[in-house]
């Protein structure tokens, strides 16, 4: 049973290992970073046909990693921002996400297998501890076997193993804006066969440079594992999270200025939505087994988690208390020869059900309005600003069940001895049905609400066949060198809430080929992907007014990019890298429904580029680690130009060079890092657009921060 658990405990480590040297007498080893995300088994990301990218933990445990967006910004094709500090941000793969009004769209999160995206591929961060994570993966493009409806790509996050009982940990930071964590780790062996551990953080910022954009966060996690005599393993985690987010309102051009100008802004008035938050409480349980028999491996997964949630957004406040998302996956692996070598077989099925009962929106009850006199009508009242999120009477009920079923199935083959091959399937049925009964309607245009003398009833029954592949060849050029070419389809389902807006969207798809070049060497290590991705029908966002937002389908977009990363060993002690993405995105064919004068018309923008997504993005690190404990990291990023509207009548600046920091001195058990952030303070903004009224909206970046950890390994 000791040398079971001795394997267990090495599968465990070789897992997230990054790229390193391993010295013996004889020989030197190159090891590659580790990957589970793109094929299902663990493979070095030099033989992943596609482009994929892994975080490893020193880089999260320098950093300080506290949210996702912190450990990915620096990817090459990934873009991630928030304003808060906090679980809430803006994430885009390649251009997918741009869509997303809040939360993250478009791509598959996935945390130790177990899918964290629901069917409609909505993501909530704030129930994910980054403090219980070793590594994250990052798999871009469609065409992934995890993608259940998600063409952008996959995020695979890999926790801290309960098999591992020698991570105990104790940590603490304190810093400006009123941050506080806390975190502590107890890992236990209770027998030979039995591990567990638990996992406790605690966080509070007030972010008090804006008005209403505080948080704070209680996350519990218990994992149990056992290690049966025939050696096939059993994990349970179950988790808690109470989370409390506010969120704070977009900034007009006067009160960006403001901003400019002083780093702070308050009392914003451009905006009547001044009290925006989400509030979860979440529970979560998911158990996975895992069982090795001759040449198969057969891998059930089972999850279940239950939340509810409180959000004010523009127009409603939504008071969600019955949401519950079942799900499993069963997965079947076998080792088998073709052609002469090793070929690995994996496929699966996929079950997933989203449900949520009686969720219920209602009106802002304190608010501030003010009577308009129109030229021609009668006056109105109209909403100048809210008091508080206070609800006030019941605008809407609504039932919504979400069904996701699909199968999957990969074949990895050598035909000869330099190059392999993957071919990859996946079909996904998925399924909406939604029930609502409104007794208020918003209206944007007044900004004011009525209610109906009759309740309306609402029904979309609408499903969807998805389906993706991925053709990759991987041939090895030399021993350190390795050439890649793939293609790889899938669709995309829109959301619920666009459907709400727009129930005869249509799915997406989205074709994506791609060339690339790997290198790992003792002191070298690079990525150089050129892919072009062409995609019919897709879902783009509207910008009506600063309020309204609806959703449409573009004919057709195609996204031309070239991403490059490399990272190199000076020294032992002494590492510099960097990570450059050129991206050309432009719509083919596309004609944009807008509001003229109060008439509708639709204007052509063909040729016109994607907002947002900036022509050159790049980042540079330097990262030092001496023998005496002492260890430093600098980080710097800069955002090229980008339009701020589909009809490109304008561009944002972006930014340049903001840079973070780490000094720390880590020795046998004890460490002690102070980290900042935006390191010479630079006042601007994370997303500027322009809606086709013309008007313009921002929404900042947070200025400096800096934190002071310590922490105890025992």
């Amino acid at each position: 049973m000791y040398k079971l658990k001795s394997s267990v405990i090495v599968a465990t480590l070789l897992y997230s290992v990054n790229a390193s040297t391993i010295l013996s007498a004889n020989e030197e080893i190159v090891l590659d970073s580790m990957s589970v995300t793109a094929t299902k088994i663990k493979t070095a990301t030099k033989d992943v046909s596609q482009s994929i990218a892994v975080v490893d933990e020193k880089t999260i445990e320098d950093k300080n990693i506290l949210n996702i967006q912190q450990a990915i910004e620096n990817i090459p094709g990934v873009i991630a921002e928030s304003s808060s500090n906090s679980p809430s941000p803006k994430i885009i793969i390649r251009g997918a996400g741009l869509k997303a009004r809040y939360g993250v769209r478009e791509i598959m999160v996935i945390k130790d297998g177990v899918p964290m995206t629901d069917p409609d591929s909505f993501t909530r961060f704030d129930y994910i501890d980054m403090q219980d994570v070793s590594s994250i993966e990052v798999q871009k493009g469609p065409g992934s076997i995890n993608a259940a409806n998600a063409t952008g790509g996959v995020i695979q996050l890999i926790t801290k193993s309960v098999f591992d009982d020698t991570t105990n940990r104790i940590k603490i930071g304190a810093g400006n804006d009123g941050q506080q964590n806390f975190n502590l780790k107890l890992t236990g062996e209770l027998s030979e066969s039995d591990f567990t551990s638990m996992t406790f953080s605690s966080r509070k910022i007030d972010n008090s440079w804006r008005d209403n954009n505080d948080f704070d966060s209680t996350q519990l996690s218990i994992k149990y594992g056992h290690v049966f005599e025939d050696e096939s393993t059993i994990e349970t985690e179950v988790a808690y999270t109470k989370s409390n987010m506010n969120l704070p309102a977009s900034m007009d051009e006067n009160e960006f200025a403001e901003f400019l100008a002083t780093g702070e802004q308050h009392d914003t008035t451009s905006s009547p939505w001044q009290n925006s938050a989400r509030d979860s409480e979440i529970y979560s349980l998911n158990t996975k087994y895992e069982k090795e028999f001759e040449n198969f491996t057969f891998k059930p997964r089972v999850y279940f988690n239950t939340w509810d949630h409180f959000h004010p957004v523009t127009g409603f406040i939504n008071d969600s208390k019955d949401n519950d998302v079942f799900g499993t996956d069963l997965e079947l692996n076998n080792s088998h020869e073709l052609f002469g070598n090793e070929a690995i077989f994996v496929g699966g099925l996929t079950l997933k059900m989203d449900k949520t009962n009686d969720a219920k929106k209602y009106t802002y009850a304190d608010l501030n309005t003010t009577t308009v006199t129109p030229t021609f009508g009668a006056p109105y009242e109209t909403i100048v600003s809210t008091l508080s999120n206070e609800i006030g009477d019941l605008a809407s009920v609504e039932d919504t069940k979400t069904t996701l079923y699909g199968i999957y199935a990969i074949e990895t083959f050598k035909p000869t001895s330099n190059l392999s091959v993957d071919l990859s399937a996946r079909f996904d049925r998925l399924n909406f049905d939604l029930e609502e009964t409104t007794y208020i309607e918003f209206d944007y245009a007044k900004n004011n609400y009525s209610t109906l003398v009759t309740p309306s009833n609402s029904l979309i029954d609408k499903s969807y066949n998805l389906f993706s592949s991925k053709m990759g060849l991987n041939y090895q050029l030399t021993n350190e060198t390795n050439f890649y070419t793939s293609i790889a389809q899938a669709n995309q389902a829109p959301t619920t809430s666009e459907l709400g807006d727009n129930s005869d969207l249509n799915k997406t798809k989205s074709i994506n080929y791609e060339i690339g070049f790997k290198t790992r060497t003792k002191n070298i290590s690079y990525d150089l992907a050129i892919y072009q991705n062409d995609v019919k029908d897709e879902i783009v966002q509207i910008k009506e007014s600063t309020f309204s937002t609806t959703y449409d389908n573009a004919g057709e977009t195609q996204k031309r990019g070239l991403e490059f990363n490399f990272a190199y060993n000076f020294t032992n002690n002494f590492q510099f890298g960097g990570a450059y993405a050129y991206s050309d995105f432009k719509y083919k064919s596309f004609y944009e429904t807008v509001r003229v004068n109060g008439a509708i018309t639709e204007e052509n923008r063909d040729g016109n580029y994607l907002p947002y997504i900036p022509k050159n993005q790049y980042s540079l690190f330097v990262a030092i680690n001496l023998d005496n404990g002492f260890k430093s990291r600098i980080t710097t990023k800069s955002y090229g130009s980008y339009y701020m509207d589909n009809a490109n009548t304008e561009k944002y600046e972006g930014y340049d060079l903001i840079t973070d920091l780490m000094l720390g001195f880590e020795r046998k058990n004890h460490n002690i890092q102070f980290n900042i952030n935006n390191v010479f303070d630079k006042y601007y903004a994370m997303d500027a657009s322009k809606d086709t009224d013309g008007d313009y909206t921002y929404k900042a970046a947070s200025p400096r921060s800096y934190m002071l950890t310590y922490a105890y390994k025992f």
